[in-house]
């Protein structure tokens, strides 16, 4: 029996004392007061029984607990202990792989930026050339243009003209403006199939780098 229901008893006798002093004062006859407490009394007792086997049926299904846990612990630690060495391992072949990428990539991309600037400045050229042949078209029209006229006055004077030695030496330079105007003509289609050539093998430079970068 534990503390609480001893204190419980002890309650309940000092109130059965209590009722029998009562009781007495009440004239009821102490002798069958008592007789009757005593014989009531056991029937208002707890009595706690201790099952010390279910006790130790508790502790041993925690001790039974506890070794599986350790059981399942152990094997799990082994598991993820193999699992954490495989992604270590992974890492160590992402990251070698990873910098021997960099390492490869890194020669082609710096072909490409000097690849980019050799562009840019085959495109620069370009445009400064763009404009010399333009600029050398112009003067070949005005010169073509002053040619016709020069040309059509002269015809024009010759035939007043008695003497045909000026004539004759003004269609020879005629003929020198016009030899002019196609060594002008010449060298305007050079400068025109430079520019093509450079340009066409700037862009299969550029190609053949981008396929490379793409092969790797």
């Amino acid at each position: 029996m534990d503390l609480s229901n001893m204190k419980e008893t002890r309650d309940l006798e000092v109130e059965m004392g209590g009722a029998l002093g009562g009781a007495l004062e009440a004239g009821v006859d102490e002798q069958q007061w008592r007789l009757e407490v005593e014989r009531v009394l056991p029937s208002l007792r707890v009595h706690l029984r201790q099952d010390n086997r279910e006790w130790r049926a508790h502790y041993d299904q925690m001790h039974s607990h506890q070794e599986a846990i350790e059981t399942k612990l152990a094997d799990t630690k082994v598991y993820l202990d193999k699992l954490q060495q495989e992604i270590g391992r992974t890492l160590e072949k992402i990251s070698s792989r990873e910098k021997y990428v960099n390492n490869q990539l890194e020669s082609s991309i710096a072909e490409f930026r000097t690849s980019q600037d050799g562009l840019a400045e085959i495109r620069e050229r370009y445009r400064n050339s763009s404009s010399s042949v333009n600029d050398l078209a112009r003067e070949l029209a005005q010169v073509t243009e002053a040619l016709d006229r020069v040309k059509g006055e002269m015809e024009e004077r010759g035939s007043n003209m008695i003497d045909a030695g000026p004539l004759v030496r003004i269609k020879q330079a005629l003929t020198r403006l016009k030899t002019e105007c196609t060594q002008m003509d010449v060298r305007i289609g050079v400068v025109e199939h430079t520019l093509l050539q450079a340009k066409l093998r700037t862009k299969s430079a550029i190609q053949r780098q981008m396929n490379e970068t793409l092969t790797f």
